[in-house]
């Protein structure tokens, strides 16, 4: 295959950059310790299973959702600006 000036293991490199990008992403964003016991965003009452199930939960179930949601229309874009996705 030619890749013109990029070098023998190039697209391997950039798949495990992208991969260890979103390894570092997904730890920086589990929580730790206490849990709250009302939801940050509603101020709804977090149920106790889920503060057990969920250590450091912030969000309800319902606020969650959205946060992952509202993540998930922002993600997926390969930001390291590859030529084939210029080219899109």
């Amino acid at each position: 295959m030619a890749t013109g000036w990029a070098g023998d293991g190039a697209v391997q490199e950039q798949i495990d950059a992208t991969v260890k990008d979103a390894i570092k992403r997904a730890r920086s964003q589990i929580r730790k310790g206490p849990g709250l016991e009302n939801c940050e965003e509603c101020d709804a009452p977090i149920p106790e299973a889920r503060r057990r199930a969920v250590p450091g939960v912030r969000l309800c179930v319902a606020c969650q959702e959205a946060a992952d949601n509202d993540e998930r229309v922002a993600g997926g874009f390969n930001r390291r600006g590859s030529k084939d996705s210029q080219l899109r």
